[in-house]
């Protein structure tokens, strides 16, 4: 079967479904469609290279460079407890250094009740410093989020499930420049409906650099692996067609970056309010994880460049380095 006839399949299986199902059935459904995952050797056109960098202790791995677009990244964070409050500080004072002004939610934003008292005490006391500087938090919606959380004005979901937004780089002359368009999905319920817009935004997009996030994995080394090949079965074909450069999600709760797939740089980050200690199996999908403390990544794009630090609760960087644009691996 061609690239393009498994896609049409995944998405056909899954409009003879229920648009409102769970992310596991519609994928089973894709799954019986497509019958296998996408032949080895498919890959996006244009893929990416990754280089580590080892900055001193303390330091920050990223250029800080003027007009870049600077962002953050948490997930599976809605407690309220110490933990989380914890690394919420550990991101006021790297902010300090690096003055980003957008955070990336990848869902669990809020667990179990979902009062006014609870998106206080989950959201807003812990990220008060934040959310008073300006920064912008865009969330995407998980399996412990309600439903109706897409409209909490401090999520910026405009009331959508899933939904796109662009920031671009400003030169030293002030001119807007190509930078990110980000993509926000709900992984809970991945209908035909939302694969048909993702495929259409990736394809429009002119932006340098594409950026999918979103709460179950397609990729990890933890304890979801047999739902991350399902949701993989129907969701890869779109982001490789698509030629989409980095995913995020959540729902393992550790951090993990996974070696290129198909020229696609996937990241797990699933730490600032739970974390699963131990939990990142040896598999050969890890380029590096960290399931020992809670974390968060910090990231920054400048032309083809995309660096990315990740660091724990103490302040220690975990992981870092850089991003580049290059041709895909073939296999």
């Amino acid at each position: 079967m061609t690239f393009r006839r498994l896609r049409v399949a995944a998405a056909a299986a899954s409009g003879r479904c229920s648009r409102r199902l769970p992310y596991c059935l519609l994928t089973v459904l894709a799954l019986a469609a497509c019958a296998r995952e996408l032949p080895p050797d498919v890959a996006r056109l244009t893929g990416v290279t990754v280089t580590e960098t080892r900055p001193p202790a303390g330091g920050l791995a990223l250029p800080n460079k003027r007009g870049s677009v600077k962002f953050a990244v948490i997930g599976d964070s809605g407690r309220g407890d110490s933990a989380q409050n914890e690394v919420a500080q550990q991101m006021v004072a790297w902010r300090e250094r690096f003055r980003f002004d957008l955070v990336l939610m990848l869902g669990d934003n809020i667990y179990d009740s979902h009062t006014p008292a609870d998106y206080g005490a989950k959201f807003e006391v812990p990220y008060r410093a934040l959310l008073d500087a300006g920064v912008k938090f865009q969330a995407a919606i998980g399996n412990h989020d309600d439903a109706a959380q897409v409209r909490y004005d401090k999520f910026n979901m405009g009331g959508q499930r899933y939904y796109s937004f662009r920031r671009s780089e400003i030169s030293l002359e002030g001119v807007a420049g190509a930078g990110i368009r980000f993509f926000a999905l709900d992984s809970r319920t991945l209908d035909a409906e939302q694969l048909q817009w993702l495929a259409k935004g990736l394809a429009d997009s002119s932006s340098r650099w594409k950026v999918v996030f979103f709460h179950h994995p397609i990729y990890t080394s933890g304890r979801y692996g047999s739902g991350a090949r399902s949701l993989r079965t129907a969701l890869e074909p779109v982001l490789v067609e698509g030629n989409a450069d980095v995913v995020l999600s959540g729902h393992e709760h550790f951090y993990e970056r996974m070696v290129p797939q198909r020229g696609i740089l996937y990241f797990i980050s699933g730490a600032a309010g739970s974390l699963r200690k131990g939990d990142i199996r040896k598999t050969e999908l890890t380029a590096r994880g960290f399931d020992t403390d809670y974390s968060f990544i910090l990231m920054e794009a400048a032309g083809d460049e995309l660096y990315f630090q990740a660091i724990s609760r103490d302040g220690q960087t975990v992981d870092a380095g850089l991003v580049t644009k290059g041709t895909a691996p073939r296999r």
